[in-house]
């Protein structure tokens, strides 16, 4: 699974996503520059990583391709909580997978609760909780 596409840089907007770095990144801000005399216009990307919190930015020309990831936006269910490593349950598949006890969620994770992730490029991440 590529887990990813490349899209126009000048069709990305602030809110959606992007990969810099091989890291999926949440777009926070766009400039665009007007176009010079014998060049075309460019955007400079400023943007978050999903995963590592990050900071990242790129300038890129408004007609290049840039590959934005694509997001499985999933519901599962935390089965057990060891230390500081939770297991947790897709709720379609009943595949299970471990990982850290992510910090933004870390007062409402406990077991038996449903979670909203995201996985892409291979990796997973708890977004929030559901009540």
């Amino acid at each position: 699974m590529g887990d990813k596409k490349p899209e126009r840089v000048g069709a990305l907007k602030e809110g959606r996503y992007v990969v810099i770095d091989n890291e999926p990144c949440k777009i926070e801000k766009i400039q665009t520059s007007a176009p010079g005399k014998h060049g075309s216009a460019k955007s400079r990307i400023d943007a978050r990583g999903v995963f590592d919190n990050k900071r990242r930015s790129i300038v890129k020309p408004v007609d290049a391709k840039i590959d934005v990831p694509i997001i499985d936006k999933k519901s599962g269910m935390i089965t057990a909580i060891i230390g500081d490593t939770l297991q947790l349950m897709d709720m379609e598949t009943y595949e299970t997978f471990e990982l850290p006890v992510p910090e933004e969620v870390e007062g409402e994770i406990r077991e038996g609760v449903n979670v909203e992730y995201w996985e892409t490029m291979g990796r997973i991440k708890i977004v929030r909780v559901k009540e």
